[in-house]
């Protein structure tokens, strides 16, 4: 960073603001209790400013003076101007109520203060092993010689074979408890960091959306311009190191799997007597949750913009057809004021201005005109000796149950056959209810069909005896 870089951060950051500013232990000690502290996205400006009141109540009657005499709302207000950017203030959707959230800078600020207080011990340990990971990963990633990678491969699966024989042996090493705190903390700051970055990510989300506002309503171009500047600014964004970054971070998160992993290790963490003695704040055992609802809002800003081109496009088709009806009218307008008063050198008589196409290979094949052959036999009512009410007794299956046991099975695992989707909820309608299998199977969006193999499926009918038919290989997956 070099001298006018610094200058110019000084006089337009608002973390720098934030620092610089008369009332600054206040703003920062307020948005770390409301906001950093118990991981809160957004707060409603009643409850915001109650707790605005409550500290600045506090403060006066601790310090025995008037320090703060503005209002709580009056400070809020302050606080998210522009020309301060600590807090934003918006109405969600629906919502005659101001909130307000903490911005990314003002967050940097407070973790940038946060880290100036004086630690419990410096881990280096955790680092260097981190150091090293990264780079093993890196170098191991980008390896292209496949026996430079197997041999890697080896020597991890031999000290792999190593450790688990003298494991078996009894000889178990554990972790002190030194490195089990200087781990935890490690984790917590991550965990606090990666929570913290969320901020800034929407940020950016949010600068976009501002931006294809602010070009939608000052757009006097057509609507194919726009639309390729719009889609190449969001391609560039969501093809960056950061959008790609996010994305593969939003899909690990949303594995279900990876949820309940995640959690398990939290809690068998918060579990050691080495942890327990910190004394951890049990709110890091839901961070993941805390993670997915900041994902979430960075993935309605992007639905925002998408809304924001959807309407502009709208009021474009709009504009357009309301156009074309002035003109219809003004034509109609005309035509009637013709009639009443014609030209003095009378009207243009046009022909027929249709072309006529005449295709040789368009002409129909001739065909003989059928001459039907009617029977006067009278047809005599016939009789049978069979029960007629089998025509009425038709069997119904239920699909409504057929789906269900199948939303059950996949519950518990990701895919399932056919045949053995059968095994646990056998044929009791039998082929009737095999035939309706076959037609959900064609009709399941997520359901492969292998023609080159087959199974069996056998069932019992209501005589008993056994049937079997063989099908294609069917598997269902969720």
């Amino acid at each position: 960073m070099d001298y006018q870089q610094l200058v110019s951060l000084r006089q337009h950051h608002p973390a720098w603001r934030l620092l610089r500013a008369d009332n600054a232990p206040l703003v920062i000690s307020f948005l770390q209790q409301a906001f950093v502290g118990p991981n809160q996205r957004s707060l409603e400006q009643s409850d915001l400013a109650s707790k605005l009141d409550d500290l600045i109540y506090s403060l006066h009657q601790s310090l025995g003076q008037t320090l703060f005499p503005r209002a709580a709302n009056a400070y809020l207000d302050d606080w998210a101007d522009n020309n301060n950017g600590w807090l934003r203030k918006f109405y969600p959707p629906g919502r005659d109520e101001a909130h307000y959230e903490l911005t990314a800078a003002a967050e940097k600020a407070i973790e940038w203060l946060g880290s100036l207080g004086k630690r419990q011990f410096v881990g280096t340990e955790s680092r260097l092993l981190t150091i090293f990971d990264l780079l093993r990963q890196v170098v191991e990633g980008s390896e292209t010689d496949p026996d430079t990678r197997i041999a890697e491969l080896e020597k991890r699966k031999a000290a792999l074979d190593t450790e688990i024989a003298r494991i078996k042996a009894g000889q178990i090493d554990l972790m002190d408890a030194t490195r089990v705190r200087e781990r935890f903390l490690a984790i917590n700051d991550s965990a606090d960091s990666l929570l913290a970055d969320f901020r800034e990510i929407e940020q950016n989300f949010r600068d976009l959306d501002r931006e294809v506002r602010e070009r939608i309503a000052t757009w006097e171009g057509g609507k194919g311009a726009l639309l390729e500047d719009f889609f190449g600014e969001r391609d560039a964004i969501a093809d960056s190191d950061q959008g790609r970054s996010f994305r593969a971070f939003w899909e690990f998160l949303m594995s279900p799997s990876r949820q309940d992993e995640l959690s398990g290790l939290l809690h068998k963490i918060f579990n050691m007597p080495p942890v327990q003695s910190l004394e951890p704040d049990r709110r890091l055992l839901r961070i993941h949750y805390e993670w997915l609802k900041a994902g979430e809002v960075a993935q309605r800003t992007v639905a925002r913009l998408s809304e924001q081109l959807r309407r502009y496009l709208d009021d474009q088709a709009w504009l357009e057809n309301k156009r074309i009806m002035h003109l219809l009218r003004d034509i109609e307008t005309k035509a009637l004021g013709l009639r009443q008063h014609p030209p003095e050198n009378g009207l243009i008589s046009l022909g027929d201005v249709r072309v006529a196409l005449n295709l040789p290979l368009d002409r129909p094949l001739y065909s003989p005109p059928l001459k039907p052959h009617i029977d006067t036999q009278i047809l005599l009512e016939g009789t049978s000796d069979n029960d007629v009410n089998v025509l009425f007794g038709q069997i119904h299956v239920d699909k409504s149950r057929l789906l269900e046991n199948l939303r059950l099975a996949l519950r518990q695992q990701p895919q399932i056959s056919l045949g053995e989707l059968l095994q646990r909820y056998p044929l009791e309608q039998g082929l009737a209810e095999l035939v309706t299998w076959l037609e959900l199977a064609t009709t399941h969006s997520r359901c492969v069909l292998d023609e080159q193999h087959s199974q069996l499926i056998s069932w019992h009918d209501k005589q008993g005896i056994q049937r079997r038919a063989s099908v294609p290989l069917i598997v269902f997956s969720h």
